[in-house]
């Protein structure tokens, strides 16, 4: 399909008003439970601004899946996340546990390209298939998805969230060749691989395949920074977990892109308060409260 066959459409603000209802007599099991599956050695912090993210988005409850290494940052930070650990030893039946009490899975943020953190993701991929549960597929799961292309087969139904390097190791092309084409490359991505594609870009395009992109007009240079990816994947996280329990859920097409917007307009408001020099990937988590406080 050319991208003259697809229909553009962009959110504005009232698009808010799509969020999940929360009912008044609700509980935290209401509201869907996210497991972020992040960070190996080192790499903490990206497990704390997804699951973090998520948490601010409105998910009731956020388990983290990490190396432990990383226990003691995570629960002195955000000690409201549940933190679940492996080691080198790594048991398998931990994760399925975890996989199993989960309502939307995040995985990737920091992740790694080790072989273990292969072996993890293919347990996730292999745990999930033929199951309703969403998952976000981010950062170095992506990058063992274009290592491991039998693992490819796997994703249909899952968010896929590249930047153009990851897209061009997806497709197997030049980065210069897809840079110009947002939307006909998250286009491209959803149709060859049955998923939803977010493709990163200062208007991030967001296809499922079929006949409609969705193009982001939110956000702003200060949004690229080092974790705003990982911020972003826990949004979309905390979104479909919440979209996964509402009376009136919108469709997977819609809760992305209506996250991805939410991303934006978070970046947009950090930006008025700190401008875009200034701006940390924090910052767009810390801003979340103003822009989901519509109603």
């Amino acid at each position: 399909m050319s991208i003259d066959q697809l229909s553009h459409f962009s959110y504005e603000r009232n698009a808010l008003s799509m969020m999940p209802v929360r009912p008044a007599r609700s509980n935290k099991g209401d509201f869907g439970r996210v497991l972020c599956v992040c960070g190996s050695r080192g790499m903490s912090g990206a497990a704390y601004l997804s699951a973090k993210a998520a948490y601010r988005t409105g998910a009731g409850l956020v388990e983290i899946f990490t190396h432990e290494c990383n226990r003691i940052a995570l629960q002195t930070s955000l000690p409201k996340a549940i933190v679940t650990t492996y080691t080198d030893e790594y048991d398998k039946n931990t994760l399925l546990c975890s996989l199993e009490r989960a309502d939307t899975v995040v995985v990737g943020c920091g992740l790694g390209l080790t072989p273990l953190s292969r072996t993890i993701f293919s347990d996730i991929l292999h745990s999930l298939e033929g199951k309703e549960i969403p998952l976000v597929i981010d950062a170095d799961a992506i990058n063992l998805l274009a290592r491991s292309r039998s693992l490819l087969k796997y994703v249909r139904g899952a968010v896929l969230t590249p930047h153009f390097m990851e897209a061009s190791r997806l497709l197997d092309r030049p980065i210069g060749e897809l840079l110009p084409h947002t939307a006909s490359v998250a286009h491209e991505i959803a149709e060859r691989y049955g998923a939803v594609c977010v493709m990163k870009d200062h208007e991030s395009a967001v296809s499922d395949g079929g006949t409609r992109v969705y193009i982001n007009k939110s956000g702003n240079s200060g949004m690229a920074t080092g974790g705003s990816g990982d911020v972003l994947a826990g949004i979309l996280g905390g979104l479909l977990s919440q979209n996964s329990k509402a009376a009136l859920s919108l469709s997977k097409l819609e809760a992305v892109a209506l996250g991805v917007y939410i991303h934006g307009l978070a970046g947009d408001a950090a930006a008025i308060k700190l401008g875009e020099y200034s701006l940390m990937a924090t910052d767009i988590i810390d801003a979340l409260p103003s822009v989901l406080n519509f109603r």
